[in-house]
């Protein structure tokens, strides 16, 4: 059904690119005319795309949403130049609309990832595609898993029962999801009850006895999950090694924002990014500037001193949100109010904040206040993803280890922390988050997380 569904999309796309190619794009400038041809005399487009469907794995594994749409984004590219390869292999680059071909990627990119996750919602839904999952153990670490599978549905992943050999958790429920006794049982519920996967998450298991459930299970399950004790350390970007004659395994795990070429990157993309950002968005900042020096006193745009990378402090720019007084204010809500006083010091922010103008609030519930940082990034100061910027005496929150990792890349105008809660974290959470980030970082988290920022922004989520 998935090929059928990608298929369809497939010739979709290349009608639409057709139809705009011959109909819309003529009354803009000046093409060649379009050959008096069909969608059939493009049959040889099909096979070269779902090569690649069938090469990333799209029939054969599971991912969650965002690494699904990395693939398919995969797909489009590699299909494109494929495209273009037979064109100049067969010689028939003059009988060929170029554009049309342009256009299919370019129209595909946001079709396939939206088509794709969308039917597979409708397969689960009527019980297709979706694979039971039985977890050995049933601690923290099963929760956290449990969870974890739960939460992105795109895996089709259904967690039908626990196994755990403790006598206290056997018999209660995770997530409303049975808790059963008996790990060495696991063979007979594989077949009784058409378990695909087994996800081992006993991180304190004695090494005999995993070993011997893993090899036992290995011939009966399709898939077998080992959930490691190594909690904290880099997940993205690391690489598996393997010592066949030692029978050995190692994980290499690898600093990416070191690698010159990766900094290189990264730069390129916030200098691109930022700047196409600044031409879309120079009406509608200029726009609340005007609406901020009409609602109260004081310049609409005012700086701050940040700590950047390496502890080099900068001037960090934002909308005015704030009355000219405002520290007065705070001063005197936190001399008369315990609560404020426990809040403040938790979380750095106030629910209820008297410092903050109308139109303020308003900015910050959508994080447009943050927008004049862009003009941070294309200085070079800030980037558009990374660890949130902090005053000098935010600093002694931060552990040793943690100032090392955060302050040794450029602060970003968004970041981890804002797309996983925003205000309804805690701070050092929050200081948590930023860590995770520089340790994984790669040039799809940073697309990832711009994403969610959208969406975050929209949706006004743990929002102030």
């Amino acid at each position: 059904m998935l090929v059928g569904i990608d298929l369809l999309t497939i010739f979709a796309v290349l009608n639409l690119s057709m139809f705009v190619r011959t109909e819309i794009l003529p009354h803009f400038r000046r093409f060649p005319i379009f050959p008096d041809i069909d969608f059939t005399f493009f049959w040889w487009i099909f096979p070269a795309w779902m090569f690649f469907f069938v090469y990333e794995g799209l029939y054969t594994k599971r991912f969650s949403f965002w690494d699904e749409v990395k693939m398919l984004w995969k797909v489009v590219f590699f299909s494109t130049l494929a495209t273009f390869s037979v064109l100049y292999l067969r010689k028939t680059g003059e009988q060929v609309s170029r554009t049309v071909l342009v256009l299919m990627g370019l129209i595909s990119l946001p079709v396939l990832p939206l088509v794709r996750t969308n039917v597979k919602k409708l397969l689960f839904r009527a019980g297709l595609l979706r694979s039971k999952v039985l977890i050995l153990g049933a601690g923290k670490t099963g929760e956290l898993i449990f969870n974890a599978l739960k939460r992105d549905s795109n895996l089709g992943l259904n967690v039908v029962g626990f196994l755990d050999d403790d006598p206290a958790k056997i018999g209660r429920t995770v997530g409303g999801v049975k808790v059963h006794a008996g790990v060495d049982k696991a063979q007979k519920y594989i077949g009784r009850c058409g378990i695909d996967s087994v996800v081992i998450a006993m991180p304190g298991c004695e090494k005999k006895k995993f070993m011997s459930l893993v090899n036992k299970l290995q011939h009966k399950a399709q898939n077998i999950l080992i959930i490691p004790d190594l909690f904290g350390i880099t997940v993205l970007g690391t690489d598996l090694q393997h010592f066949f004659q030692e029978q050995a395994i190692g994980l290499e795990v690898k600093n990416n924002l070191a690698q010159p070429l990766n900094i290189l990157i990264k730069k390129l993309f916030d200098f691109t990014v930022s700047s196409v950002l600044l031409v879309l968005l120079s009406v509608p900042m200029t726009v609340i500037a005007v609406l901020i020096r009409m609602t109260s006193r004081g310049p609409a745009i005012f700086s701050q001193e940040r700590v950047g990378r390496r502890g080099r402090t900068f001037q960090c720019y934002k909308f005015r949100t704030m009355y000219e007084d405002a520290e007065e204010r705070l001063r005197n809500l936190l001399e008369n109010s315990t609560d404020a006083q426990t809040e403040w010091n938790h979380r750095w922010k106030l629910t209820i904040d008297p410092r903050i103008t109308g139109i303020g609030k308003f900015l910050r519930q959508t994080s447009l206040d943050e927008l004049p940082q862009i003009f941070n990034v294309l200085k070079g100061d800030m980037s558009l993803v990374g660890p949130r910027p902090v005053t000098q005496r935010e600093i002694d929150q931060y552990y040793r280890e943690q100032a090392k990792l955060c302050f040794g890349v450029p602060p970003g105008v968004t970041g981890l922390w804002q797309v996983s809660g925003r205000s309804n974290t805690s701070y050092d959470y929050r200081i948590a988050l930023d860590s995770w980030y520089v340790r994984n970082w790669n040039i799809w988290l940073d697309i990832v997380i711009l994403f969610k920022t959208v969406r975050v922004v929209l949706r006004k989520e743990g929002a102030v």
